[in-house]
């Protein structure tokens, strides 16, 4: 049986398998084996607290095989950007430039550095291995974060947001960090844009304090700013169905845009609710049908299943009360899946 659930310290090794057979572009989860630990551990703890207050923390969720233990997924919540470190962007600032003299006119768009101290939820570092992409994986490894935004609501920030990849050439070179970015951090795009998620103090250390001009920048970067990757549209669709927009921030590296939507008003947060077990049957009075509702359990920080509801009670197999940890009148969280 499938399960999303909370990363485990014993999934360290499946977990570091894992990443390592995530393509280049998904730089957040490039990491070493400390580094990975490190997350899982705070994960662990983020999980297992029972403090309500919003801390600096990330929630780590993993798609594993209940029998096997096989991970062939996770995905991410960053309870608050901007903790003890900054968040740091580049804001599109529009100014309306004139000269009376020559009687012309001209708007010029900058890319203002934004630091952010006291920052938003974040999603990100999401990952599925392709052979097991479809029957609605991805989209419960995604959506699965927001059940657990619901069920843990006073953890995480008024607003959401999520770093989409910017544009990149099919040999892997970013042609923003080419033109601009990398011209001031000396190394490799991947390098500067993994380590980012373990320090950002070299951001502080190296990057322009000024602004930087479109006019500068040759057209083919510019109208790259603010565009996905190729392999990205599908998320974004699905960010934006659930209420996300693109704001006026994209990425310092890669120039891919940042999306947001008021936490409250995300369609999977504002559709999840509690209700309570009723029933344990035998498993062949369960219809075999397209699951769809995420139910989790919040036992052992999370736990969930992809499962068939109808309106009128919650009656959940034998076998998933058991992975789930529950009985009947236990509490869990549905969330719909479409």
């Amino acid at each position: 049986m499938w399960t999303v659930r909370a990363v485990q310290i014993e999934d360290l090794d499946k977990l570091e398998t894992l990443i390592r057979s995530a393509t280049r572009g998904l730089t957040t989860l490039q990491l070493d084996r400390a580094q990975l630990l490190d997350r899982v551990e705070q994960s662990v703890f983020a999980f297992s607290r029972t403090g309500q207050s919003t801390k600096d923390e990330p929630y780590v969720l993993v798609l594993a095989n209940d029998e096997s233990g096989e991970l062939v997924g996770t995905s991410t919540i960053y309870a608050k950007t901007g903790g003890h470190q900054a968040f740091y962007s580049y804001r599109l600032v529009t100014k309306e430039c004139s000269s009376k003299m020559l009687g012309v006119s001209q708007t010029r768009t900058m890319l203002v550095m934004n630091r952010v101290h006291d920052g938003p939820t974040e999603i990100g570092s999401l990952f599925l291995r392709g052979a097991y992409r479809g029957q609605g994986r991805g989209r419960w490894l995604s959506l699965a974060r927001f059940t657990v935004i619901a069920a843990k609501r006073d953890r995480f920030a008024a607003r959401v947001i999520a770093e989409m990849r910017g544009k990149a050439e099919s040999d892997g070179r970013v042609p923003f960090w080419e033109a601009v970015s990398g011209r001031f951090v000396p190394v490799e795009f991947s390098v500067a844009d993994a380590m980012s998620t373990v320090s950002k103090e070299f951001i502080e250390e190296l990057m322009p304090e000024h602004p930087i001009y479109f006019n500068l920048l040759p057209i083919e970067i510019r109208e790259s700013i603010g565009e996905v990757h190729d392999e990205t549209h599908p998320a974004l669709a699905m960010l934006q169905g659930q209420g996300f927009q693109k704001t006026d921030e994209v990425d310092i590296f890669d120039a891919g845009p940042v999306v947001s939507c008021a936490t409250d008003e995300i369609t999977a947060v504002k559709s999840s609710w509690m209700c309570r077990v009723d029933q344990v049957v035998d498993e062949k009075s369960i219809l075999d049908e397209k699951p769809n509702a995420i139910v989790a359990s919040m036992q052992n920080g999370f736990t969930s299943l992809l499962m068939t509801l109808g309106t009128d009670s919650l009656a959940v197999s034998v076998s998933a009360a058991r992975v789930l940890g529950v009985e009947v009148g236990s509490e869990v969280w549905v969330t719909p899946l479409y």
